[in-house]
């Protein structure tokens, strides 16, 4: 078989403009289960929307935009349904910045050879690959990213910035998240820079440079930037897609800004979609109440929905875009603020 022919069928991007799944979740109502859950989840994320007040801080991991949900978000960001991005690598470099310099996804059966595929230099996510030579060739754009910059500590956000910037100069792929970040003012935030193919841009960068000054990510100036959002933000609501490290950056930023001083509310609302199991006692499958017990998220508005993202969150977000309520919010452009105050 010919790389080629593993390489011809593209993922597409689901669009929750063109479906409307008030319908479905109104049919789950009266139901049990996750069905009843994700119910109670589609209402909290709405209620944000609708909460003047509170700043939405969306949490993602995995793989979600090599599936399929990475225009899901851009349309989050386009109409003002999130104010915060916290994720993984693997989302906003590997699929979205990757997509974004031309590059794509294919879909393939996930009971394809491997060690065929480790030879023909491609690259597999359960049932969605890649083309290695094209990945290498996005990290070595995060490299020439980071030789134009001046040499210094940067948050992942503010580096995130200048890849958005890249994108807009270039003229590259408008459908990317990290351009409509930038172009919005909404910050990107990846605590774990490193753990994706810009990872392997910057070790290039470094080594290029020997022994002049370096571009090196700053994962404290990370957490100091998101606790001065939630210092500043009256209310937040965490929409927590996955597990991991986002989910426990994003909640820790309430005894942040306690220990800075900062007089900040616990996240008042809070939702997650998640897979893994409450009893290993890991962060991934825990439920939002035990936040409570840390003085993270607050009681009250709080719902775990244990079902697989590209199903859940697709949902979700088709009906908090249906219900409109997102219509009355204005961009928050946090960007902006935390490039005046991090001066």
């Amino acid at each position: 078989m010919k790389k080629e022919n593993l390489m011809n069928e593209e993922v597409k991007h689901a669009d929750i403009k063109s479906f409307d799944s008030t319908p479905i979740i109104d049919a789950f109502e009266g139901m049990a289960f996750q069905a009843r859950n994700l119910v109670a989840a589609a209402k909290i994320y709405d209620r944000m929307i609708s909460d003047s007040n509170c700043t939405i801080i969306l949490c993602l991991s995995g793989s979600l935009f090599s599936a399929g949900l990475k225009k899901v978000v851009s349309e989050m960001v386009q109409n003002n349904m999130v104010d915060v991005i916290v994720s993984t690598g693997a989302i906003v470099v590997d699929p979205d910045f990757f997509e974004a310099l031309g590059f794509r996804h294919c879909r393939r059966s996930p009971l394809v050879n491997d060690e065929m595929l480790n030879k023909m230099g491609i690259d597999r996510i359960y049932d969605t690959f890649i083309d290695e030579n094209q990945l290498r060739e996005c990290g070595m754009v995060v490299a020439k990213i980071a030789d134009y910059l001046p040499p210094r500590p940067y948050s992942s956000r503010e580096f995130i910035w200048e890849m958005g910037k890249y994108l807009s100069d270039e003229k590259k792929n408008p459908k990317s998240v990290v351009l409509e970040c930038y172009k919005k003012g909404v910050p990107i935030f990846v605590p774990a820079f490193s753990d994706c193919s810009a990872g392997f841009g910057l070790v290039y960068h470094q080594r290029e440079r020997g022994d002049k000054p370096k571009v090196a990510i700053d994962s404290v100036r990370n957490f100091l930037e998101l606790t001065k959002v939630k210092a500043r933000a009256k209310d937040t609501g965490l929409v927590m897609v996955g597990w991991g490290v986002p989910k426990n950056f994003a909640q820790d930023v309430t005894i942040a800004t306690d220990i800075l001083g900062d007089r900040a509310n616990m996240h008042k609302y809070a939702i997650q979609i998640t897979l893994a199991d409450e009893r290993d006692g890991g962060l991934s499958g825990s439920i939002i109440k035990e936040g409570y017990s840390w003085g993270k998220v607050d009681r009250g508005f709080e719902q775990m929905v244990f079902c697989e993202a590209t199903i859940a969150f697709l949902l979700i977000a088709s009906y908090a875009y249906h219900r409109g309520n997102w219509k009355k919010r204005s961009p928050k452009n946090y960007d902006k603020v935390l490039a005046e105050v991090m001066k």
